[in-house]
């Protein structure tokens, strides 16, 4: 574990990909973000929009919308998650959504997420999950056919949620 002062620093040096579909969505995790310290943003309004800006700027951390037109959240974390296909498997990916059904969580960590967030997400929450991804980085493993970040406690498999929280 990273003291902290040196997380807050590696924090404030993050690139940082919001991918989400509403504009105003992107707007308030931007200024969220801006008030952690986080200079690099980058935004996508799509999926695909996001898939190119990681082939092309592979940034530090997404912060993904789970519904969204054209490329949904877990379709882009599938394609991402995708070793030897995909540059960057391991880049460490929040979903943030206004979803909270319990299936879709598991879900969402059956994919390889490493953190989850509901809608609407205060600024202790988020930056809680960047410290989680930055002090506490959780290397990835193949584990039959999941792809993703290591369960926190040795021994679970990806099925049980509570591994991941």
């Amino acid at each position: 574990m990273l003291p902290a002062k040196h997380a807050e620093f590696l924090i404030q040096q993050l690139n940082v990909l919001i991918v989400d579909d509403n504009q105003y969505m992107r707007k308030i995790v931007r200024g969220l973000l801006l008030n952690i310290g986080v200079k690099g943003l980058h935004e996508a309004e799509d999926g695909i929009a996001g898939l190119e800006i990681v082939r092309t700027l592979s940034p530090d951390v997404v912060i993904l919308d789970w519904e969204m037109p054209l490329l949904n959240g877990p379709e882009f974390v599938r394609i991402v998650r995708s070793p030897g296909v995909f540059p960057t498997p391991d880049l460490p990916i929040i979903m943030l959504t206004g979803y909270r059904e319990r299936w879709r969580v598991m879900e969402a960590a059956r994919l390889g997420i490493n953190e989850f967030l509901c809608k609407p997400v205060s600024l202790k929450a988020l930056h809680q999950r960047l410290m989680s991804i930055v002090a506490n980085p959780r290397t990835s493993v193949q584990i039959g056919d999941y792809y993703g970040p290591a369960p926190r406690l040795p021994g679970k498999l990806p099925e049980d949620i509570s591994a991941f929280g």
